[in-house]
């Protein structure tokens, strides 16, 4: 056995061990001191942080009832693809309603430009009426002119004298009557023109105005199917086949996850460092540490949270304790990343922001030159509507039906993957007689083209979106 230490010695070695300790924790002082000074103080975190995204509410533009469901819960839908189906039988009647007004429309103006030119050749008969009866009155008063200085010597008589002034009197009435027709027809020729002038067929007022009946009409029929405005995620499916919904009532919600972002929450306190383009890292809870997401501070909130709660402070009623409020600040995340690693909106997220760049600014001072979010998968249904407009109004002009004799866009279509429902153009005759006897087959085009089977459907619905609507001649 050892001998025991003297007490010099257990003093000593006390000491070694007490230097030896204090000088490792100074080490570490002095390390993380260096730490801190080089990018610690840099640093801002949070754990108040959650990601966010465009959580888009597919709502009706028309009512109507629903007679087929495209989407659930959690599937992922493209742009353009179809979610609701509406029972489009109302806005179909409409349309036709519209096509048949729109065509008389077309043909009673067609009417009035033809009428300019009958009441042109009525003005020039009249004029000739006029220099008919002109020349015989001038004629009639030369035969008076040499008759009367043969009536003083008596080679004329009186009574044939007489009976040729009595004709000269006659044709200036007939002269009058003449002048006053060529008026009255230039009269009715200039407020025919009234309706007509400055502009065309295409563009008279009352074509118009129908052309404007049909586009809603159209757009009415198209917006019976509802697509989705963007790439995304279903969520919260409340809608039912065969219920009855209103314009502007919640359907279902789409989530663009591809398009995501992160909204941390830091004190009021922290706020004096963080700069617009200043970078972050960031780590979800989801994942945890082994995943780590680079982003970029893209704009700090104009006001704390409880600002603009629903229920905001009144703090100078009652009792005040001071609580440190915090502003949302909005990190857009690397799209690369995020698609690798997809989030879910409102999932938490711990965020490290790096201030050590202070270049940049606390407030967004430029204006935004591209919108934060569009779509164009509804561009098209209204120029299909224009087309519809414009094969109607071709097709009754009258002028080369070789020309016209196209295929008019379907009622419905929008995209590939929408159902398409069948297009309704009105039938009329020349002399625009309702009900006429001449009608062309319907047309009615099947949608074959739909990505998926619907959720759910209603085939009693649905089976009326076989009826055929007569085709405009």
């Amino acid at each position: 056995m050892s001998e025991p230490l003297t007490s010099n010695e257990a003093n000593t070695a006390r000491r070694r061990g007490l230097t030896i300790i204090a000088a490792a924790v100074a080490i570490a002082a002095i390390g993380w001191g260096a730490w801190h000074w080089a990018n610690g103080r840099h640093v801002e975190s949070t754990d108040n942080a959650y990601v966010a995204g465009n959580v888009v509410q597919i709502t009706p533009q028309v009512a109507g009832t629903v007679v087929s469901i495209g989407a659930d819960d959690t599937d992922f839908v493209k742009a353009g693809q179809l979610l609701v189906s509406l029972d489009p039988s109302d806005a179909r009647v409409a349309l036709e309603q519209a096509e048949a007004q729109l065509a008389q429309t077309v043909r009673e103006v067609r009417t009035l430009f033809a009428n300019n030119s009958t009441l042109k050749a009525q003005v020039s008969l009249r004029s000739a009426d006029l220099a008919r009866a002109q020349a015989d009155a001038a004629r009639l008063q030369d035969d008076v002119n040499r008759r009367a200085p043969l009536m003083a010597s008596g080679a004329v008589g009186k009574e044939e004298f007489q009976h040729a002034s009595a004709l000269v009197n006659a044709a200036k009435s007939t002269v009058a009557a003449a002048q006053a027709a060529v008026v009255a027809a230039q009269e009715q020729l200039a407020a025919s023109q009234t309706q007509t002038e400055g502009t065309s067929i295409e563009q008279h007022p009352n074509v118009q105005r129908a052309s404007a009946r049909v586009r809603e009409a159209y757009l009415a029929v198209q917006r019976a199917q509802l697509v989705a405005p963007l790439d995304g995620h279903v969520a919260k499916r409340g809608v039912q086949v065969g219920q009855r919904v209103q314009a502007g009532a919640p359907l279902m919600t789409l989530v663009a996850l591809n398009d995501v972002w992160v909204d941390a929450n830091f004190k009021e306190s922290q706020l004096k460092s963080l700069r617009i383009g200043q970078t972050a890292e960031l780590e979800a809870d989801v994942y945890g540490t082994k995943v780590v997401y680079h982003g970029t501070v893209t704009g700090l909130g104009a006001g704390t949270g409880a600002a603009f709660a629903l229920l905001p402070a009144q703090n100078a009623t009652g009792n005040w304790i001071k609580v440190v409020q915090r502003v949302p600040v909005r990190i857009a995340l690397d799209a690369k990343e995020v698609a690798e690693h997809p989030l879910r909106v409102g999932l938490s997220m711990e965020v490290k922001v790096d201030t050590a760049d202070q270049s940049g600014k606390t407030l967004a001072d430029t204006q935004r030159t591209t919108p934060v979010a569009a779509t164009a998968v509804f561009d098209e249904q209204f120029k299909a509507a224009n087309d519809e407009v414009a094969h109607i109004i071709a097709a009754n002009l009258g002028r080369n039906k070789a020309a016209v004799a196209v295929t008019s866009p379907k009622v419905g279509a929008v995209g590939a993957k929408t159902p398409v429902v069948a297009s309704t153009t009105a039938n009329f005759n020349s002399n625009a007689n309702a009900n006429s006897n001449t009608k062309a087959a319907a047309r009615t085009e099947k949608h074959a083209s739909a990505p998926t089977a619907p959720v759910q459907s209603v085939q009693s619905l649905q089976s009326l979106q076989s009826l055929q609507s007569p085709a405009v001649q």
